[in-house]
This record gives C-alpha cells, structure tokens and sequence, in this order.
C-alpha cells in the first residue's frame, strides 16, 4: 500500500552564468580527511545532498539518477563519497553510522559558508539511516528521504559475518569479510560492531521535529532490507509520508523513473510550500506545514 502521490512540482528559476559547470568538490570531514563529492550545478541558491550507502559510492545507482533529475529541474545536486568509501580519504569502519552523520554535516555546512540553501538530505540503504539521524541531531534541513533504509540494526548480519559472528568477534576481537572467491574486503572489529549495534534507530525516529517532513520510499521486493523495516519508520516519524514501489529491489534497478519522480515530486513540492509562504530558513523548525500519510 503506497501514499497518494504529491501534486506535481513547480518549475524552479535557475540563475545559470558563463563559467558555472559540474565540478568535483572536495569537502574537509572534522577529522582532516578530505571527502570527495561531484557537484550538478545549475546557479539555484538552493541544492539537495545526495548519500549512499554500505560500502557503495556516489557513482552507483541511484544516487547518479537522482542527482541528475533534480539538476534538469534546475536544483543543484551534490553526491559524495564517506569517509572510507569511494575516492574520500580515510579507511573503511563497520557501522560507523555516527562518523558518517558528522561527514554530512561537514558537507551541510560547508554549503552553508557558501550561501547555499539545504534543502533536502537524500540517503538511500544506510544512507538513509544516515540522513535520518542527522535530522535528529541537528533540524537545520527541512525535507528528508530515507531510500530503503534499515530500521532493525540488529538484522543483516549474518549473512556478512557468519551465524556465530558475536562469540567469534569476543574471542578473536575481529572478523575478516572475503568475498564469493575468497578475497578480501574488510576487517569488522568489535568497536566497529558494537557501534551499529548501539546505534538507536527508534531514538532517532522520535527525535525528528514534527515540522521536518521525512519520506521512506522502499521496494516491495528488497532482499537486502525487507520492506517491513519501512512501515515501523512510518510508526514512528510524526510528520512522514510512506511509499512503497511495488517489485522494486534494494537499487530500484528497474524501477529508476517512478523513484526519481515521486522522490522529485516530494522535495519540490515543499519547495513550493515555502515559496507560498515565505519561508527564507532552511531549518524544520520554520515550517510549519504537516503531513500526515501514517501507514
């Protein structure tokens, strides 16, 4: 069962001048390592932040499909690479969903210091858990969508770690992921483990402003996050639309165009709501409209 579809969005103004282009952007994280993002310019004041998930990259679907929609309606889009992933500097940790929160809001304020306007906070797999607890930390983004996120921390695990993952990283303090052939990808430690582990989903559900409008889109034929972790974000979140594409996988790979559109529909939608009424903050706090589209 899926929400009704919002009403179709404005046509922004795009203030485009010579010597505006896509550019890579390079964003300094507070732990010195340099983040590596692409920037879809357009010249709009306002611009929308794309994040990926597990082990992912800014280049993977559909962070490239959406990026590139919102650049054609003329808003600025930017996608980056975590810490650890990617082309960003660092190394890869486990869970590490806090770290990942701090990198955002590195990148949310470095888009501040130069006038930009925040409008919406995109994550898609853990990224959408990502963007879910910046909302909870900070209410200065008043549009957020959580693209197949997982609810239950605590699921998925086994299939990466093993059955007895928990008595093999006490015993060894690590655990080593290797591939299908046998090579290695990363290290697990119990630090890294226990920070997914300790990471509150619910607490962050609760904590999100009631004027902060979050949208959960979800496949119905995700394996990787079942769709059930959708509808209890939609028990939770006080101002949350729920929309559920119905035989979808995990990337939407054959369902690009009704993703990009209803997640479009939405984020422009509020941009319309603020036009109206003059809204000039980009905090949740300032907006006042609700909706209430609880499954």
């Amino acid at each position: 069962m899926s929400s009704p579809s919002p009403p179709p969005p404005p046509t922004p103004t795009t203030h485009q001048s010579e010597g505006e282009e896509d550019r890579v952007v390079v964003v300094e994280n507070f732990n010195g390592e340099k983040l590596v993002g692409f920037l879809h310019e357009t010249g709009s004041k306002q611009l929308v932040i794309v994040c990926h998930g597990f082990r992912s990259t800014k280049e993977r679907i559909p962070m490239l499909s959406i990026a590139a929609a919102f650049h054609t309606k003329g808003i600025t889009a930017f996608r980056f690479d975590f810490a650890g992933n990617g082309e960003s500097e660092g190394t890869f940790q486990y869970g590490n969903y806090r770290r990942e929160a701090q990198d955002l809001r590195a990148v949310v304020q470095h888009f501040h210091r130069n006038n930009r306007e925040v409008i919406a906070l995109i994550g898609h797999s853990k990224g959408g858990n990502v963007v879910l607890l910046y909302a909870s930390m900070y209410n200065d983004v008043r549009t957020i969508v959580n693209l197949s996120g997982r609810f239950n921390l605590e699921r998925g695990m086994e299939t990466r770690l093993g059955k007895d993952f928990l008595q093999a990283i006490k015993r060894d303090g690590f655990i080593d992921v290797h591939n299908r052939r046998g090579k290695f990808e990363y290290r697990v430690t119990e630090e890294s483990l226990m920070d997914r582990l300790t990471t509150d989903t619910k607490g962050a559900c609760l904590l999100i402003h009631e004027n902060c409008r979050v949208l959960t889109v979800h496949g119905s034929k995700d394996k990787i996050v079942p769709a059930t972790d959708a509808f209890e974000f939609a028990k939770l979140i006080r101002n949350h639309t729920l929309h559920i594409i119905e035989g979808a996988d995990h990337e939407y790979t054959s369902h690009q165009d009704e993703l990009v559109s209803y997640v479009l529909n939405f984020v422009m939608g509020e941009l319309r709501n603020v036009k109206g009424t003059n809204h000039e903050s980009a905090s949740c706090s300032k907006t006042v409209k609700r909706i209430d589209s609880r499954m």
